[in-house]
């Protein structure tokens, strides 16, 4: 009896002993948050090549931009007034004068009004041959001329947009009929000595009184058309 309590008590004595915490469930969220933080060093040397990494490529947009510059300057931009062709509306004229039955005008505006073409089309999809010129104005605005000893109702209201007649306009001594699509378009239009001619555009009436003028003054210095047009415009 006496050896079996003394085990006992040295079981008793020994279990507290052998029940040592695990070392591992110390380790938490608290043991992660003490841990220090540590902060990326670059060295002298790599952070010399990256400066002079920078500072080339600063240098090389420098010599880039003083060398394309010389070349912007000795090429501006063009003017506000845009590219103007060199149009002869008297030579293409002549060239199309064998071909049309008639002598197409090509009014004399001085350096006021500026062609930029002249051509002679043979009309083969609305079967009327029409001489063509057009004009940029002086106040930046166009006008079409057109042509023809071949005029008929349909191709006319074409050419004027379908614009109503609004009245008439004495030009170069001759009345011409006016027509106004109510939209910033109108025309002129004059049948005289077997032609039609119809200016047509968006400029101001005083200069398609101008324009008119000079193409009334061709008119009379050319001779009459050998082609009797096939219908007249219809006012």
């Amino acid at each position: 009896m006496g050896d079996y309590r003394r085990v006992s008590e040295t079981q008793d004595k020994s279990t507290p002993e052998t029940q040592t915490p695990s070392t591992g469930a110390s380790a938490g969220p608290a043991g992660a948050a003490d841990a220090p933080v540590v902060k990326p060093v670059i060295r002298a040397a790599a952070a010399k090549r990256a400066n002079a990494s920078v500072i080339g490529m600063i240098i090389a947009l420098v010599v880039s931009v003083a060398a394309f510059l010389p070349i912007v300057l000795m090429n501006p931009a063009p003017k506000s007034e845009g590219y103007r062709p060199n149009v002869d509306v008297s030579a293409v004229a002549s060239n199309a004068a064998g071909v049309a039955g008639f002598t197409p005008v090509a009014p004399e505006t001085g350096d006021t009004f500026s062609p930029n073409y002249a051509r002679w089309e043979s009309g083969t999809e609305s079967g009327v041959p029409t001489w063509e010129v057009g004009y940029l104005t002086p106040k930046e605005s166009f006008i079409g001329l057109v042509q023809t000893a071949k005029a008929n109702p349909t191709w006319l209201l074409q050419e004027t947009k379908n614009a109503p007649v609004t009245g008439s306009r004495n030009a170069g001594g001759l009345d011409w009929e006016l027509r106004d699509t109510g939209k910033g378009e109108k025309s002129m239009v004059l049948a005289h000595k077997g032609t039609t001619v119809v200016l047509t555009g968006t400029a101001q009436l005083d200069e398609f009184a101008v324009l008119a003028d000079a193409v009334v003054k061709s008119l009379e210095s050319n001779p009459a058309a050998t082609v009797s047009p096939s219908a007249a415009p219809s006012s």
